[in-house]
């Protein structure tokens, strides 16, 4: 047998960098090269010359640019098909405004970065679709590899098929052998207007069970049991499809199970027949949810990294308004009309900071803040922000039980979780009915560390056993089209594993569901949320405070809240400019106060040169965005997240300044 050809390996991944600035392209090169070959050009025109040369992963388009501007480029590059799906990442250093942004998306954007870019940044994002780029080549060659092994097999099973026609006693053996493979074997006349399949080896019965000989005899058909839709690409005999065909289609047997099928035909001599078609069809079932997870693997890698960068921009955003609002709120007798407006305004920046949150729990990435928490106040709680939503024809039924034990979690993503399950409960129950929440304590002996359990169960439709294996899957929903994300149980079971608990769903379809939490509990008279609050705010009377962020939002309010509470604030934007001051001697700061993600210098490192220069100075660090390595292990530094909840820097700095004064 002729070995089969090797498919050439894949194209090593291109970067394509539209800009009208050579110094632009020059640094965007530099700072890329290490991903992949990077290609430069200085206008739009260029860049179309260049897509029909080669193939991108991505695209970086300046969207002010002479006679033809980023906008206008990527519209040609999305109406042409060969490069309509190549990722653009848009570069601006004026055109900041949303409908710039929105613009920018609409016209078929991944991403928005404005000028000047931060390398690191940059790198990570492109990074990305670099990856992806590869992972989809890998794919595509492989496929190629099996293909061609795939047809040198057909081949070689066609010539064994022949010479069985001639002996008897070989045909029967090549049959016994072709029957071990879950693969049916059939021919067909090349010259109808519809394929007519006539099965002459292979374990047909694989595919239709009994009914195999009633096919192998004419009786019925293959395509009894092929995906309606899919019935026109079955019975085609195009003639200008080559020597060689290939078409895959969706399947169900008489057993009910739901295949993806490959079916390849080869173009033989039939001899006084004429030409003939022989063809294999063959089960792939497990190779199309491979691909599918190959590719929902690189799409949640791509979100999680670049929900980071979203945290860290949307806490800086949330910061200073929060932060405005409260000096505001401190600041100015309001009447009533006004304060409640800015009550509204606080509540909604609130519920920013709680979208946040969520996209880190989705990712994985929230960092948790486990303290104790009372199941009453828990069920208080989320029965008043679930009463409207569950509307006049579902009742929920609230149980407490007796207990002397606290839930040892995160406060606000545990209330969030219960009520995303109380929703979904819901949502099962179309034509209404009850769902009963249960807290109580874990049998003893059950589990290595006491726990409680929150148990919500409904009367709703319930599920499949195959749809409970992936309900917990990111994006997997069971609600029609537009109206669920997916996103509710998997953030539900991101949240108990980082909290050591566990998650159990039972149901049965028509019967309901029943979901428990499992969670760390913690005696109720323990005091296990050490940070409290302090009173003390006059700790920060006539203190000097240094205050670096590169934010000038955040730097700005920040400022004025800590003036309020009686500090003296100098504010920094970079990291070398607050140690250059140090180092003069022009700043004696009892307090320095650093946010992490700065250009050139980040905030970890600034403080770590302050030690070295002004040991006696309390360190603080801010920080929008907890993912990242650095972070993990702060033994030495304070961490506050973003938006800075003033009571908590100052329970923080209160700290800091009994231990600096302790003998």
């Amino acid at each position: 047998m002729k070995e089969p050809e090797a498919p050439h390996e894949p194209d090593d991944a291109r970067i394509l960098i539209v800009d009208d600035d050579e110094r632009n392209l020059l640094a965007l090169s530099e700072t890329l090269k290490s991903l992949a070959s990077v290609t430069c050009v200085s206008s739009g025109k260029d860049a179309l010359r260049e897509l029909l040369r080669h193939e991108f992963s991505v695209i970086l388009l300046d969207v002010y640019m002479p006679e033809m501007d980023g906008y206008e480029t990527a519209a040609v590059i999305r109406e042409r098909a060969q490069t309509a799906q190549v990722p653009i990442i848009f570069l601006s250093a004026v055109n900041k405004e949303t409908s710039h942004l929105i613009r920018g998306y609409e016209m078929g954007a991944v991403d928005y970065v404005f000028k000047p870019v931060d390398p690191v940044i940059l790198k990570t994002k492109v990074g990305v679709f670099v990856d992806l780029y590869n992972a989809r080549r890998q794919v595509e060659h492989q496929a190629q590899l099996e293909s061609n092994l795939r047809e040198a097999h057909l081949r070689e099973q066609l010539d064994r098929i022949a010479a069985e026609r001639k002996l008897e006693d070989s045909e029967r053996r090549q049959a016994t052998v072709l029957k071990s493979l879950p693969m049916a074997i059939y021919e067909c006349p090349s010259g109808a207007p519809q394929l007519e399949r006539g099965f002459v080896g292979g374990d047909l019965e694989y595919f239709v069970g009994e009914a195999a000989s009633e096919v192998m005899a004419g009786a019925r058909r293959f395509d009894e049991w092929v995906h309606p839709d899919d019935l026109a690409s079955y019975a085609a005999n195009d003639e200008d499809t080559g020597d060689a065909v290939t078409i895959e289609y969706r399947f169900t047997g008489p057993d009910g199970r739901k295949r993806h099928l490959i079916d390849q035909r080869t173009k033989v001599s039939g001899g006084s027949r004429g030409p003939q078609w022989a063809g294999t069809i063959l089960d792939i079932t497990d190779r199309k949810e491979l691909e599918e997870k190959l590719v929902h693997a690189g799409k949640l890698d791509a979100l999680g990294q670049l929900t980071g960068g979203v945290a860290h921009d949307f806490n800086n955003l949330l910061a200073a308004i929060l932060g405005g609002l409260n000096i505001l709120q401190r600041r100015l007798q309001l009447e009533d009309p006004e304060r409640r407006i800015v009550d509204q305004m606080n509540l909604a920046a609130e519920r920013g900071t709680q979208l946040v949150k969520r996209l880190m729990s989705f990712a994985r990435r929230q960092e948790l803040k486990p303290a104790s928490v009372d199941p009453r106040d828990l069920c208080t709680t989320v029965a008043g922000l679930v009463e409207h939503a569950l509307g006049d024809r579902v009742t929920a039924n609230w149980n407490c039980e007796d207990t002397e034990l606290n839930i040892y979690a995160d406060c606000a993503q545990l209330e969030l979780a219960l009520m995303n399950l109380v929703v979904n409960a819901r949502d099962a129950m179309p034509d209404g009915g009850e769902v009963d929440i249960t807290i109580s304590e874990s049998p003893a002996g059950a589990r290595l560390y006491p726990a409680l359990i929150i148990r919500v169960s409904d009367t709703g439709t319930g599920m499949s056993e195959k749809t409970l294996q992936k309900v917990t899957e990111p994006f997997f929903t069971t609600k029609e089209t537009g109206k669920g994300t997916g996103l509710g149980l998997s953030m539900v079971a991101g949240f108990v594993d980082q909290s050591g608990g566990e998650l159990e769903i039972t149901s049965t379809l028509g019967a309901g569901t029943v979901i428990e939490m499992a969670l760390p509990a913690t005696p109720r008279s323990s005091n296990v949320d050490a940070e409290g609050k302090c009173e003390a705010l006059s700790f920060f009377n006539g203190k000097n405070l240094a205050l670096i962020d590169d934010d000038e939002g955040v730097r700005v309010v920040l400022s004025e809240q800590l003036r309020d509470v009686g500090a003296h604030v100098v504010a920094f934007a970079s990291g070398q400019e607050a140690i250059e001051v140090i180092k003069s001697g022009d700043g004696n700061f009892d307090l320095v106060i650093s946010d992490f993600a700065m250009p050139d210098l980040d905030g970890l490192e600034t403080l770590q040169k302050i030690k070295g220069i002004a040991p006696k100075a309390a360190r603080v660090l801010m920080t929008g965005n907890t993912n990242h390595s650095k972070l993990s292990d702060l033994s030495e530094i304070p961490l506050v997240h973003k938006p800075v909840n003033l009571q908590t820097l100052v329970n923080i700095c209160f700290k800091l300044g009994e231990k600096a004064e302790s003998p």
